[in-house]
């Protein structure tokens, strides 16, 4: 079984990286340098987890039901390729769950919000990751690839698309409006994503697809009307300067928490309801 490649991944980050230089979604409001420093720090331990536990045991999982052969696309004959549809959309479908889980569940949130309180929202954002997410991710994979009883060759396939989507939609390229409509329908794009790193927590709470956006539409998370120009990235109750530091962001799980949703004066960020927008349309 192998892993996916990591020069690919870098090129793709680093083609990103200069497409959002070039044509930036949203404007940057704090220092890039500063924050590509403290994100590639918390980058570290997280592919430490990845490689030394998220991989090992989603490799386990694979072989283990293998050798059954074990899984729900092995409950009904098919062909291979409707096997393999069928995993890879399982795959990301329980990753959905995976990621609302991690929004609702307040243990869960409490090492997810390291990852939202990014203030700024572009491709470093995609490898900022508590290295606590990634451990708590590793039995979750397991799990996933043992119900699914998906094959190596769809596992690794599925994990390009799924890295490869994460750093798509993490970044701030803007794309021609007309054409991320259409790829929005069926893919999750950048200004999805944007709005559910926006600071309102109602906004927060949309939007939690990985590769494909009609999980949203079917469980009727899907956000899509407001415009950019209005989000703003973050949590509100960790948007201070300090916050944003390699010891405070690995250490926020572990502290009191804050009330999330209010800013440090203690005013709680709402937007008035966004009128004369397509709330079926997503906004420029």
């Amino acid at each position: 079984m192998k892993m996916v490649p990591a020069a690919l991944l870098v090129l793709v980050a680093a083609g990103l990286f200069g497409l959002e230089r070039f044509f930036p979604l949203r404007e940057e409001r704090g220092f890039l340098l500063s924050r590509l420093l403290v994100n590639l720090a918390i980058a570290a331990l997280t592919f430490t987890a990845a490689f030394t536990l998220v991989q090992p045991a989603a490799h386990r999982a694979l072989h283990w039901a293998a050798e059954k052969p074990f899984g729900l696309v092995h409950v009904i004959p098919m062909p291979a390729a409707a096997q393999f549809i069928l995993s890879f959309l399982l795959m990301d479908l329980i990753f959905y769950y995976w990621h609302m889980a991690n929004h609702r569940v307040p243990f869960l949130w409490r090492f997810h919000n390291v990852h939202h309180s990014d203030p700024e929202l572009d491709v470093s954002s995609a490898f900022r990751f508590h290295f606590g997410e990634m451990a708590f991710s590793a039995a979750m994979s397991a799990l996933q690839v043992s119900i699914i009883g998906i094959s190596a060759g769809a596992f690794f396939l599925y994990q390009m698309a799924f890295q490869a989507e994460v750093l798509f939609h993490h970044s701030n390229w803007r794309l021609p409006i007309r054409l991320e409509r259409a790829l929005s329908k069926v893919i999750v794009t950048p200004r999805m994503h944007g709005i559910h790193h926006s600071q309102v927590h109602r906004e927060n709470n949309s939007n939690f697809g990985t590769i494909f956006s009609f999980w949203d539409r079917l469980h009727r998370t899907l956000g899509l009307n407001i415009p950019q120009s209005e989000i703003v990235i973050g949590i509100p109750g960790y948007s201070q300067p300090g916050d944003n530091n390699v010891i405070n962001a690995l250490s926020l799980p572990f502290q009191k928490q804050r009330d999330y949703w209010r800013r440090p004066d203690g005013s709680l960020v709402e937007r008035a309801s966004v009128s004369g927008l397509n709330p079926t349309q997503l906004a420029e």
